[in-house]
């Protein structure tokens, strides 16, 4: 296995090259305007990120219909109204030399009820959660509004899109032998479950084309996950060859399975042992300093992806690749370091829901 370098160039499969091995985790930061539309601060958090050397720059989750909003201040693009927002962004990234990767997302259940003025909706009706079920033809339009969202992503300039299909959002909804309890095509054994996501792709690679980045997010625990399962997902998707990348959210990088079954590895080698074939793929989960870069990369991962340190350095790659042992900042940290870093008040406010993460007497 030929290891790859922090600095090293990537082409993925539909003709697309990032020029190192670090993407931005597409972190929710509640900065962009109620209607969905992009904003200043939300600009300025990415378009810094992307100066500071990111190869490839993903979007916080952006839902794909209003009723699937999952936070205050999120990014939308489930309109034409919200393009122009997107043109100014897309452009932002690309003058810094960026790949621009917008995240398809839908709430699903974990909608608040407050946020968007109705029931939650989910693959079949929750009473914990007071989601309905969706009907056949609302599975449909759903799907049609995944697509659709991508073809208005290409519009606004995105080098691709990723469908975020992890984290027990709708379309993990949609996997979970757990969650989903339909008995329509769109249930029961695991080809039903995933048959959504599947839809999705193809019609995605189908409308936006082969030269299009398309990336699926997935994670292999929790919210009725099994990590069997979405390795076979991944094996499909490889196999059908309409992706470019895999997105493993792994919570951490080195931890086991919290399933006995499966605790013979840690997380990391139950998908390094898969053959990606020409599919490239990436993890998160606490990659925290240049020594978990090097791990993770010595592990065959293509390129790693940064949320946590992304967010106490603006330039965390360009750091990295000057020094690959280089280690990231203690926290807590105050709200005038985070500002200096491109982080609105907003986005700092989010970020004390994270234990430890800010110094709140500073």
């Amino acid at each position: 296995m030929k290891q790859s370098k922090p600095s090293d160039n990537i082409e993925f499969k539909c003709g697309i090259s990032m020029n190192n091995r670090f993407m931005l985790a597409p972190l929710t930061n509640q900065q962009s305007h109620e209607d969905g539309s992009l904003s200043e601060d939300e600009l300025n958090w990415l378009s810094m990120r992307a100066k500071g050397g990111f190869g490839l720059v993903m979007t916080c989750a952006s839902h794909i219909q209003e009723n699937g909003k999952g936070f205050e201040g999120q990014l939308g693009i489930f309109s034409d109204a919200q393009i122009s927002g997107h043109k100014r962004l897309t452009d932002a990234l690309r003058q810094q030399g960026s790949v621009s990767v917008i995240q398809l997302f839908h709430a699903g259940l974990r909608s608040p009820k407050e946020l968007i003025g109705q029931s939650p909706v989910c693959p079949s009706d929750n009473e914990k959660y007071g989601a309905r079920g969706l009907s056949t033809d609302e599975v449909s339009e759903l799907k049609s509004n995944f697509i659709q969202a991508a073809v208005r992503a290409k519009k606004s300039g995105y080098d691709g899109v990723e469908i975020h299909g992890a984290h027990g959002y709708i379309i993990c909804q949609f996997l979970s032998a757990r969650i989903n309890q339909r008995t329509d095509e769109y249930g029961g054994n695991l080809e039903n479950r995933s048959r959504l996501l599947f839809e999705i792709v193809k019609g995605i690679r189908e409308l936006c084309g082969p030269s299009f980045l398309l990336g699926v997010r997935l994670s292999p625990e929790r919210f009725g996950m099994d990590i069997g399962e979405i390795k076979w997902i991944c094996k499909q998707l490889i196999r059908e060859g309409k992706i470019d990348f895999l997105d493993i959210s792994l919570w951490d990088y080195d931890k086991f399975p919290e399933d006995e079954k499966y605790r013979d590895k840690n997380l990391l080698s139950h998908f390094s042992e898969i053959d990606f074939e020409k599919v490239k793929w990436t993890v998160a989960g606490k990659i925290r300093d240049g020594s978990d870069v090097s791990r993770v990369l010595e592990s065959g991962v293509d390129f790693v992806t940064i949320g946590r340190s992304a967010i106490l350095h603006h330039d965390f790659p360009r750091k990295v690749m000057a020094d690959e042992g280089f280690k990231s900042a203690e926290t807590p940290v105050n709200e005038s370091y985070l500002l200096s870093e491109g982080l609105s008040s907003k986005f700092v406010n989010y970020m004390n829901r994270w234990p430890g993460f800010v110094n709140l007497g500073t």
